[in-house]
């Protein structure tokens, strides 16, 4: 087990750096290749049959190809072989592509570098899945999020120098080909240079037979993810990114020539602000995360996606004519531009980090070939969506709105087909907006495996801050009559509680409590109870019921204690005469809650009273001095 670092301290370690710059080096070439392509085929070259208007169409979709054509061949690849080697074999590929490549540029041989663009979409194609199947066996499941943040900033950017350097080599007036051929060379030798640090990663599949058809392929892999929705809809998600992106980095080149009155450099200036929204939105997930998977920054970035791209909308009928730039209106839509990229990074790495933790390791390769089949489809069908709605006879600023309008009730959509995704939300913005949450000891809480989560019950809101400190979704075993509260019950309900009665109030509600209890854990996952049976109404800790016993007789399982502080005296808990929320501001926000989780406990050391004293333990630690939950 390696220890786990920082996104910025990974780039120091083997297990990460390496992949990194491979990865940097190769986007990097892609882009400065197929952009300085398009500029001599747009402007320095007469081709008959490719007229300059759909050179860039054509390149792309030259590109995109391989991805729909291979991805499944080449997810199978990757996880039946080292992938280390495997990263070393497409590099090597990679540089005999670009030394074609080199004698195309030279010789001005459109229909070579045609080809040579296929092929180096193929290489990406074959790369794309083993880089991301590569990082769950090398980082920890709190370093995924923070991993995946640096390799779409590091991307992005190399993506931005690609366009910007290409097309400044190809534009010089003496040897522009020439100082492409070489700069392409140059990246492709580095890249595999960086390759060779990468250490081994053994295959997860060393005996999978390969099904070359890719269409069944992709289709017994899509199976596997939708058997967890929480991966297939993340699928569906950075998918629908690329969909949003690609409409946006298509239309930026006209956008700054036909709304802001600009040229080239303007052109060039909102692709570095969008490349470094996305870097700025990446990064800022680890401390927006608490170095979790947290697929509650999902809606975030989700709100911030439409949010902007309807105030860019708005900001383009602000701005003067002529456009100045900086004006507030000119200002304002920068702005909006940035903010709107860091909110697709914010949307986009938490579903990347939850596919690699939740995927078994068997299938990740071939599930995220799977999940890049469907990014190509919707961006194909980007261009079809931004080309026919400016044939219908709106603006770019139209198509940025309509984009914005879209993105909106695509994300409702997923989020109501996965409840977690909001539940995480509320999670989040209750930890760091309402309260200010500190956490100890979140990494015993298991990676995988059932387990039951046992805590004091302070609050109508306990269960949510429990969900917010969990890399894992807990079922919470709760009090029924909860369930008919006007706000939490449809709350509950939508986190797929269990709601349960005294087995003399209702005899049903009770055993078929215990029933979904126990196929939540004979399923490995997690069960959250609150052992005192129902909410404190003195803020002291109260004596722990039997159930818990129950529980384990049925299905022995680790128990996790957990001590919740700092919620006694909230308008959630029953402070008001043992009423709740009758006071809505009544201690304001920002409150400092504690949340401290023990050590597990084996299940034959487990009794009621054993288990209380745990708790009572952890109280004491957190709040020195009493017992009391809130003090």
């Amino acid at each position: 087990m390696t220890s786990e670092s920082s996104q910025f301290q990974l780039l120091r370690e083997r297990r990460f750096a390496p992949l990194f710059w491979t990865q940097f080096f190769g986007a990097a070439n892609d882009n400065l290749f197929k952009f300085a392509v398009t500029v001599m085929v747009t402007y320095q070259l007469t081709v008959s049959w490719l007229p300059p208007a759909m050179a860039g169409l054509v390149i792309g979709a030259c590109f995109i190809l391989p991805f729909l054509l291979f991805s499944a061949t080449s997810g199978q690849l990757a996880d039946r072989l080292d992938k280390a080697r495997w990263i070393r074999a497409t590099k090597w590929s990679e540089l005999a592509i670009v030394l074609v490549a080199a004698w195309g540029l030279v010789a001005a041989h459109v229909p070579v570098l045609l080809g040579c663009i296929v092929l180096m979409g193929l290489q990406s194609t074959m790369f794309g899945p083993v880089k991301y199947a590569y990082l769950p066996q090398h980082l920890s499941d709190r370093e995924l999020t923070g991993g995946n943040g640096m390799v779409e900033t590091g991307t992005f950017i190399a993506i931005l120098l690609g366009n910007v350097v290409g097309g400044l080599l190809i534009a010089l007036p003496d040897g522009g080909r020439v100082w492409v051929a070489a700069a392409c060379v140059l990246l492709s030798v580095a890249g595999l240079v960086a390759s060779w640090r990468i250490p081994a990663t053994p295959a997860t599949v060393p005996d999978l037979p390969i099904r070359w058809n890719p269409w069944t392929e992709t289709r017994a892999n899509l199976r596997i993810a939708r058997e967890r929705p929480a991966v297939f809809r993340s699928l569906l998600g950075i998918a629908w990114l690329w969909f949003f992106g690609a409409v946006f980095l298509a239309l930026l080149p006209a956008f700054a020539r036909d709304v802001l009155q600009g040229d080239e450099q303007i052109a060039s200036l909102l692709l570095v602000i969008f490349s470094i929204g996305i870097g700025v939105g990446s990064l800022a997930c680890e401390t927006l995360s608490r170095r979790q998977v947290e697929i509650g920054l999902v809606p975030l970035g989700a709100i911030g996606m439409t949010v902007f791209a309807i105030d860019l909308y708005l900001a383009c009928h602000a701005l003067p004519d002529p456009v100045v730039l900086t004006s507030f209106a000119g200002l304002r839509v920068l702005a909006d531009l940035f903010l709107l990229s860091a909110a697709a990074g914010i949307f986009s790495v938490p579903m990347y980090a939850l596919v690699q933790l939740r995927t078994p390791r068997t299938h990740t390769a071939r599930i995220i070939a799977a999940g890049n089949i469907l990014s190509a489809v919707l961006m194909i069908a980007s261009a079809l969506f931004g080309g026919g709605l400016l044939a219908a006879g709106l603006t770019i600023a139209e198509v940025f709105l309509v984009t914005g309008i879209v993105n909106a009730f695509v994300a409702a959509w997923i989020f109501m087909l996965v409840p977690e995704y909001l539940l995480r939300f509320l999670a989040w913005v209750l930890s760091h907006v309402v309260y200010r949450v500190r956490v100890t000891g979140n990494e015993r809480i298991p990676a995988e495996g059932a387990a039951i989560i046992a805590a004091n019950h302070v609050s109508f809101v306990d269960a949510v801050l429990l969900l917010a400190a969990s890399p894992r979704p807990i079922t919470f075993v709760m009090d029924h009559r909860i369930f008919r509260h006007s706000v939490l019950g449809p709350l509950f309900r939508l986190a797929r509680a269990i709601p349960i009665a005294a087995q003399d109030e209702d005899p049903v509600v009770y055993r078929q409590a215990f029933e979904r209890v126990r196929a939540v854990l004979a399923d490995g996952g997690l069960v959250g109870i609150f052992p005192e049976g129902g909410l404190t109404r003195d803020g002291r800790l109260q004596p722990f019921k039997a159930g818990i016993m129950k529980i384990l007789a049925d299905h022995p399982a680790p128990v996790i204690p957990v001590a919740l502080t700092g919620l006694w005296g909230s308008t959630f808990s029953r402070i008001e005469g043992g009423a709740a929320m009758t006071r809505p501001f009544r201690r304001g926000l920002f409150n400092r809650v504690g949340l401290a989780i023990g050590l597990p406990m084996l299940p034959q050391a487990v009794s009621p009273q054993g288990l209380q004293h745990e708790v009572a333990m952890l109280l004491e630690q957190d709040a020195p001095g009493s017992l009391a939950t809130g003090v």
